[in-house]
């Protein structure tokens, strides 16, 4: 085992504390309910919101569920009756779930709803789609 003495642990934990006031700290965080996004704010006074359901898992959330958000230390967001966990970092960098999920949720019109299966029967009826002519500009 490696010897620490009294003097470098004091040293690395003033280091560790000037780190710390150099970056922003979560504050609080909570669910506004009239436009639906949670809102996280940092102790250096920025904010930080998203669509509380465009994360995995709290897409049929109801809105008391979403309020119940918690801070999880200093780097994650906590739901417990949802039993949800994500890191702040994350949700800042657009990770909102799973590498299928976020797939899935990128794909967006390719969704298949019963109207657009009706438009696009009723187009086949029709001929199918018009083809592109080669002289347009």
């Amino acid at each position: 085992m490696v010897e620490v003495t009294d003097s470098e642990l004091a040293q690395a934990k003033l280091r560790w504390e000037a780190e710390r006031a150099e970056r922003p700290i979560p504050a609080s965080v909570r669910f506004d309910h009239l436009s639906e996004r949670i809102i996280v704010e940092f102790t250096n006074g920025a904010s930080f919101m998203f669509p509380a359901r465009s994360l995995q898992g709290l897409e049929d959330a109801k809105a008391d569920q979403l309020a119940e958000v918690e801070l999880l230390g200093e780097t994650g967001l906590h739901w417990e009756s949802l039993d949800a966990d994500y890191t702040i970092s994350g949700v800042m960098n657009g990770v909102f779930g799973t590498k299928a999920f976020m797939d899935a949720r990128r794909r967006g019109g390719q969704s298949r709803s019963p109207a657009k299966t009706a438009a696009s029967r009723a187009n086949g009826a029709k001929g199918g789609r018009p083809k592109k002519s080669a002289n347009r500009p």
